[in-house]
């Protein structure tokens, strides 16, 4: 069914309202027009281009949350975080991100995108990565979008180290894994302060 110009303007307005995290390729074939037309759409309804809503997202919603290092050092742009559970992020393969001969991203940019995720989820002002058990499963290619999803599978309170488990899909292929062994500044303060107290 062919929609007019004003319908479908409306309705791709509520669909990116819905999922800001949605595509225009997505949103081409979802409404069967071409993305050149859903980026004139957007432009008209002064709607920004996904990597600027995903960061208007990040900001909104965790700018507070994230205690261990700034929002802007994570890198990638989170959009799903509980502190010591569990956080998403997503990061966009540019030229940059690559080497020129074969459009294949640099290793340490999707080690970086995990480690910094690991990081972030920790619920303190310092939290240091003290050892790494990574798994490159494949190459990760220009223009690829890499969705890094981190889960805290143990905090050792005796300790202060916290276990941080991640993963990264493209298009839901598992592309890298990785176990982070994390420090914690918290418990051990906790600790300092109870042996000061006896």
């Amino acid at each position: 069914m062919r929609r007019s110009k004003k319908e479908r303007q409306q309705l791709l307005t509520a669909t990116i309202n819905d999922n800001p995290f949605i595509t225009d390729e997505e949103l081409a074939e979802k409404f069967q027009v071409s993305v050149q037309t859903i980026r004139l759409d957007r432009l008209e309804l002064s709607i920004p281009e996904l990597r600027e809503r995903i960061k208007n997202v990040a900001e909104k919603r965790f700018e507070d949350e994230v205690r261990s290092l700034p929002l802007e050092e994570v890198i990638g742009e989170i959009i799903d975080m509980e502190l010591d559970k569990s956080a998403i992020s997503i990061f966009e393969v540019k030229k940059e991100h690559v080497f020129k001969r074969n459009g294949i991203a640099r290793g340490h940019y999707v080690f970086a995108q995990a480690n910094s995720l690991a990081v972030a989820v920790i619920n303190d002002e310092l939290a240091l990565t003290t050892k790494a058990n990574i798994q490159f499963k494949r190459s990760v290619k220009l223009n690829e979008r890499v969705i890094a999803k981190a889960k805290v599978m143990k905090i050792d309170e005796s300790t202060g180290r916290t276990l941080v488990q991640v993963s990264s899909f493209v298009n839901n292929e598992l592309v890298f894994t990785g176990e982070f062994d994390m420090y914690r500044s918290k418990f051990r303060l906790k600790d300092e302060t109870n042996e000061a107290c006896d």
